[in-house]
């Protein structure tokens, strides 16, 4: 088999197949050797089933079928299709589905082809699309025991921040909400063809078990942080009356029967003080 991680070696197949990488679909191939093997280690710990978001050339497919059962990889891009039936040829424990991952109804993805397994998910994340793609999935309410994903290193910082931090905001919380994140390692630019102008990291997320971990209404969290987070430089006070259309003096009410001070501001607030706060404000919230 090719080694998909040398530069020259990935050139030529990409060549050989006439394709031209696309900026515009976030399209950095990964050449470090290492990256790979380390990602499919970590997501292959959770589960025998892997559902890949954006195999591209076939780089992390091919570490994840190695170690998978099954693997079942989701590509928007038609043009790839003679690149991974190349790069992929040795592995019939392999699947390539073409689409958009945001508009594959994931659930019946897994009853009809991965039904019975564990899995989890693993991809290379485009930048411009983390945020999204990463809600879509804890969302979803999947049969999935983890996500590992590698994204912009800024983003990883965020999703991974501890709540209660300067780093943290409403996707922080968000993603809390759902599961366990954690910060597994860093990746550099020169570790893609072409390199991106941002280093990135590895990030997993544990699902399994998370869902009953807070008692709280999930329509009124999610309103709560979303209103907390909207102004930044604001106190908690004026973003909630502003974002839950309440006067002051009844979020200040909240706010005292809950403990928290009234100039705390959002990123300062921790897990179970939004909870309680969304507990409190839910028959009142639209």
């Amino acid at each position: 088999m090719a080694d998909l991680s040398n530069f020259k070696t990935l050139c030529a197949i990409l060549e050989r197949n006439g394709f031209n990488l696309k900026k515009s679909l976030g399209q950095n191939f990964l050449i470090d050797p290492t990256v790979c093997p380390q990602m499919a280690d970590e997501a292959c710990a959770d589960a025998d089933a892997i559902i890949e978001i954006g195999p591209g050339a076939g780089v992390l497919t091919v570490e994840l079928a190695k170690r998978a059962k099954k693997v079942v990889s989701i590509e928007i891009d038609e043009k790839l299709r003679p690149v991974l039936k190349e790069t992929l040829a040795e592995y019939d424990n392999v699947e390539v589905v073409f689409g958009d991952v945001m508009k594959i109804d994931l659930n019946k993805l897994i009853d009809d082809k991965l039904q019975g397994m564990k899995i989890a998910v693993c991809a290379n994340l485009p930048y411009y699309i983390t945020s999204p793609i990463i809600m879509m999935l804890l969302e979803s309410n999947l049969a999935i025991e983890s996500i590992t994903v590698m994204v912009q290193k800024e983003a990883a910082d965020r999703l991974c921040a501890e709540m209660g931090t300067r780093e943290c905001g409403a996707v922080t919380a968000a993603v809390r909400f759902y599961c366990t994140p954690s910060l597994l390692f860093n990746v550099p630019r020169d570790s893609f063809m072409p390199p991106p102008k941002v280093d990135s990291a590895v990030i997993k997320l544990d699902i399994s078990g998370k869902e009953k971990e807070y008692d709280v209404d999930a329509v009124s969290f999610f309103k709560v942080i979303k209103a907390a987070f909207s102004m930044r430089r604001k106190t908690l006070v004026n973003c909630l009356s502003n974002g839950l259309k309440m006067d002051k003096q009844a979020i200040y009410d909240i706010l005292d029967s809950c403990e928290i001070d009234r100039n705390a501001r959002g990123e300062q607030l921790s897990m179970e003080q939004f909870t309680a706060i969304a507990n409190t404000v839910k028959k009142d919230v639209k």
